[in-house]
């Protein structure tokens, strides 16, 4: 036992009052018998004995009832059990992702965990409260009650690495107790380790009913015919045994298309027929799991033709006259005495078609195009200076021509890996007639090959840059050094470069991947595009790249939908955004890495549970209590013992 105020012991001395009265009330009484009443001796003698009772029950009591007086005063205690940890931070970490929106036994699994903390946490107790997205540091229940009623659902996964992460930054030295509640969906041993978690931590895993569910995952043009897109859209399936789902494409919420498809495997791939026009609209299905992931926005625009321009002979330019043609590219030869440069800002992408010599103005020129977002194509010549073409590409990289080589090469080598290939093949191709070349130069190349030859020297290059690329042969193409033109490699290849880094015709970004989407317009050193949608509106960031502006919209929008860009009042082209699909599969719970820790079944269990074990066990109010007990029974004993 423990006390308080140790020091009111001290007081336990006044028991010696009681007994000192007690003592002097003891006199003794003289014998004197009379004859008459001599008869009364033996009931007199009765009477004294019970008076010494009645006085030594009285000292009793009143000597217990000053001993509770003064140990109540003195507030005696047994110490808790986890009595170390009472003075420790709280911290409660409330995964609201996506998955959270699944159903448990007594509702969506996020709206019962905040009810369940409303009732359950103390309101005397001061904590903090992180989500995903939001972050509530040193408040109390009251005071965040509201925002936790309306708290959203957020797009970001649960990464509990980086709310650890914050809680250690905002109080590093603090002991601290650390309440998890999460689903568990997709938490790997990764992250467990990396948030570095002690044995203060408790783990709440509240439980879906129903873990299927179905998912839209992309949308894309599997074919461009006259009149018409086919549009594929590709599902995801989790869990097992689905009813018959239907399906249904919308354009600016009017219903276009509408089927009903049964999921008997893991991925499902459906089609849709639709006019070839503008479309801003969403394919959604009805399945009663997650609602998050039901529907998928997107948008197709007109795809404006791409400007293109070779420099160099006419008559080395016909293949590309062919592979540039009227329906998709504005296409145009020029000598190079014959150049206008400032066209060169207004095109996409830029061929310098065996040029003798590349002259300094035009380098200039080139490497302000490439650094603007132009993508540029080299095709060396027989009779280059070395010497000139490596001056012109130190501009962009390391690459650097050496010595040319007579002697002929085969091209074998693929990189079906390359971003320039995307879609392209529908496998990989094994075996094809190989092309061929007599001159090539030797290049020091530290980037990776797109083509290469047998002997693993590169024949086609691609520098990278964060929004261009710059492609470079190593030999001629011309039909007298070469038959890469007669290969069928030539159409995919140039084609490609000429439209790389260009976006496709279909719209459907996902919220946080951060690509880059460049919409053509001129635009003034201060005017700016602003993204609007029905419920949000945003300023994304952006740069002017000659006739272009490039954008970058990291964690923006919020919300899921169809957009606008608007240069001020003008309305430049329609973008969509999409949640990502991260939080989909909710078989893939992962409780098992959860053993080590503490887990709770319930908040109120896991408050009581704290509490019991780390408050102090009081027990002067019973001394209290005793103490008027005490009195009751003096009282008693006066009235009722004669």
């Amino acid at each position: 036992m423990h006390f308080k105020n140790p020091a009111i012991l001290y007081f336990l001395l006044v028991i010696l009052v009681p007994i000192l009265v007690h003592l002097f009330q003891f006199r003794r009484f003289k014998k004197s018998y009379f004859t008459n009443v001599r008869f009364l001796q033996q009931l007199v003698i009765q009477t004294r004995k019970s008076s010494k009772i009645k006085k030594w029950l009285l000292l009793a009591t009143r000597i217990l009832l000053l001993i509770c007086i003064v140990l109540a005063f003195a507030q005696p205690y047994f110490e808790a059990k986890d009595n170390q940890n009472a003075a420790n931070a709280t911290y409660i970490i409330l995964d609201n992702s996506f998955s959270m929106q699944a159903q448990g036994k007594k509702g969506e699994l996020l709206k019962r965990a905040i009810q369940e903390l409303l009732e359950n946490v103390p309101e005397n107790l001061t904590f903090s409260l992180l989500t995903n997205s939001e972050n509530y540091w040193n408040t109390d229940i009251k005071s965040i009650r509201n925002e936790l009623q309306n708290l959203k659902y957020s797009s970001s996964a649960f990464e509990i690495e980086s709310c650890m992460a914050k809680l250690s930054a905002h109080q590093p030295q603090s002991q601290k107790d650390i309440i998890v509640i999460t689903d568990a969906v997709g938490l790997t041993q990764k992250q467990l380790d990396q948030a570095n978690l002690d044995s203060k931590t408790y783990f709440l895993i509240p439980e879906a009913e129903q873990k299927n569910n179905i998912s839209i995952d992309t949308v894309f043009i599997s074919q461009t015919l006259d009149h018409f897109y086919d549009i594929g859209i590709q599902f995801s399936a989790f869990g097992n045994d689905f009813d018959a789902i239907p399906v249904a494409l919308y354009n600016n919420d009017k219903l276009i298309a509408k089927t009903v498809s049964n999921f008997n495997s893991n991925k499902k791939e459906l089609h849709f027929t639709i006019p070839k026009a503008k479309f801003h609209g969403y394919v959604s299905l009805e399945d009663k799991s997650l609602p998050y992931d039901k529907r998928l926005y997107f948008s197709i625009s007109e795809m404006p033709k791409t400007n293109v321009i070779s420099i160099g002979q006419a008559e080395k330019a016909t293949f590309l006259s062919r592979i540039y043609t009227s329906t998709e590219f504005n296409y145009s030869n020029f000598l190079l005495e014959n150049l206008n440069y400032n066209l060169l800002e207004l095109q996409d992408a830029v061929v310098l078609n065996e040029l003798d010599e590349i002259p300094q103005a035009l380098q200039t020129t080139l490497k302000s195009f490439v650094n603007k977002g132009g993508n540029l194509i080299v095709i060396p010549s027989e009779k280059i200076g070395i010497q000139n073409l490596n001056s012109f590409l130190g501009n962009f990289g390391k690459m650097q021509f050496k010595t040319a080589n007579s002697s002929e090469k085969l091209i074998t080598k693929i990189n079906f890996d390359h971003p320039l290939f995307k879609g392209v093949f529908e496998s990989k191709i094994a075996n094809f007639q190989y092309p061929k070349t007599k001159l090539t130069y030797t290049v020091q190349n530290p980037y990776p090959s797109v083509l290469r030859f047998e002997d693993q020297t590169s024949f086609l290059t691609i520098i990278q840059k964060a929004n261009t690329n710059l492609a470079v042969f190593t030999a001629p193409i011309n039909t007298k050094n070469a038959n890469f033109q007669q290969s069928p490699l030539i159409v995919p290849v140039f084609y490609q470069l000429a439209q790389f880094g260009k976006k496709s015709s279909i719209s459907a970004l996902t919220i946080g991947a951060n690509d880059a989407f460049s919409v053509k317009t001129q635009l003034s050193k201060e005017g700016i595009l602003e993204v609007k949608g029905t419920e949000e509106q945003f300023i994304p960031e952006q740069q002017i790249l000659y006739n272009k502006v490039q954008m970058h919209f990291h964690d923006s929008p919020e919300i899921a939908g169809n957009y606008t860009i608007f240069n001020q009042k003008e309305r430049l082209e329609n973008i969509s955004f999409n949640y990502p699909r991260t939080e989909s599969n909710l078989t893939q719970v992962s409780t098992d890495l959860l053993r080590k820790y503490n887990t709770e079944h319930t908040i109120s269990t896991l408050f009581n549970t704290l509490q019991t074990e780390r408050t102090d066990n009081q027990i002067w109010k019973w001394f209290v209590i005793f103490a008027l007990l005490f009195l009751l029974v003096e009282m008693a004993i006066i009235k009722l013992v004669k």
